[in-house]
């Protein structure tokens, strides 16, 4: 090879090797990182570590996600004061996307950017009712808790609130249901209590608005919740700590009823850890507590909200609606079932998903819980 021809087939390496370097550059700053705040349980942080984050960054090779988790929503106070103060001042608070109960509470302040069926396009399949309830929250995933019970010794479950009252006295020490402030299926059972001696508009407006000026008349349902110490398992005012605890004490034979999460109930049963006698059924007149869980955007991500509005359109799809139904969590879709798979929808073939009745607003909520702990636990 001539000394021109070796230099030229240098130069022409040496170009190949900066324009490919500078190709990877360019790809990898293209790359925008979508940071995602979580505040709830780890089977949630799970859900979206586990499933959603590497099936969306595998539809999505030009973003990349960065989790934050908070157990059980403990710094949910923080970080509302952090996400008003950014808003405030017009800085970025350096999140994107969260998924916590508390979203609900985050809208009403107006911390919330509202996206449109224009910009998050999945929108349109969302139920009309779940989505103005997010007041600028996004839906997507839901639950509901059920009410449990040993088909061998209780053949036909009660079908109202009433009837499980009456049941749960007339069976003492066979029901059970957790500290509300352990878990949701536990909380459930008391605002479902309480809503039953309130009136329609108090609880619709406990649901939508921080209402101090209304959990006066919380009383009643409380002094309920408290005579039935005597009848639920123990007998003697102690209940479990968590919805895990629930779970077990019905898994074990310990009782014969408890209230449970519609998706870790599945979860249990597909483990194995649930035995087959266990069923689940609905109760009316006031029914249990469910609904939609909500993402997210803070207005104070404005400037580069765009990687969460394409992550939100994308859990809306059937491709990650199908994943949350079928995978480990077990959760309600929030578009419509004839758009999903059959089998992994067939688990809700006997329960309502569309018409879950909410619960409070996490402020009134917290209240609520307590409120609770104040005054029921105990003989």
């Amino acid at each position: 090879m001539t000394v021109k021809k070796s230099i030229a087939a240098f130069a022409a390496i040496a170009l190949a090797l900066g324009v490919s370097a500078s190709a990877s550059q360019a790809a990898t700053a293209k790359v925008q990182t979508i940071q995602v705040y979580i505040s709830a349980d780890t089977n949630i942080q799970d859900l979206w570590v586990k499933t959603l984050v590497p099936a969306f960054k595998a539809a999505n090779p030009g973003y990349d996600v960065n989790v934050t988790f908070d157990l059980h929503g403990d710094h949910d106070a923080q970080e509302t004061a952090k996400l008003t103060a950014a808003a405030a001042l017009g800085q970025d608070a350096g999140v994107d996307l969260i998924d916590g109960g508390f979203v609900r509470t985050l809208g009403a302040a107006g911390l919330l950017f509202k996206p449109t069926v224009g910009i998050v396009p999945n929108l349109s399949l969302v139920n009309k009712t779940v989505l103005k309830a997010g007041q600028g929250g996004i839906p997507y995933r839901g639950s509901s808790v059920l009410l449990a019970y040993n088909s061998k010794n209780v053949p036909t479950p009660p079908k109202t609130l009433d009837a499980l009252l009456a049941w749960i006295k007339a069976n003492p020490g066979k029901f059970t249901y957790n500290a509300p402030s352990g878990g949701g299926s536990g909380y459930s059972f008391v605002q479902t209590v309480v809503d039953r001696y309130i009136s329609d508009a108090d609880r619709k407006t406990l649901v939508a608005t921080a209402a101090p000026e209304l959990q006066s008349k919380w009383a009643t349902g409380l002094e309920v919740l408290r005579g039935l110490n005597k009848y639920t398992y123990g007998q003697n005012g102690t209940y479990p700590a968590n919805n895990a605890e629930t779970l077990k004490d019905l898994a074990t034979g310990l009782v014969d009823m408890g209230t449970v999460w519609s998706d870790q109930f599945v979860s249990a049963i597909k483990a194995g850890t649930m035995p087959s006698n266990i069923k689940v059924a609905q109760i009316t007149s006031p029914s249990l507590t469910g609904g939609a869980s909500y993402l997210g955007i803070p207005i104070s991500s404005a400037k580069r909200n765009k990687g969460a509005r394409v992550l939100a359109n994308w859990v809306l799809s059937p491709e990650a609606q199908n994943l949350i139904v079928s995978g480990t969590l077990n959760g309600f879709p929030v578009i419509p079932l004839s758009k999903l798979d059959v089998k992994a929808t067939a688990a809700f073939a006997d329960v309502d998903i569309q018409n879950l009745r909410a619960g409070y607003l996490s402020a009134n909520a917290n209240d609520l819980k307590s409120k609770w702990a104040s005054t029921v636990p105990g003989k």
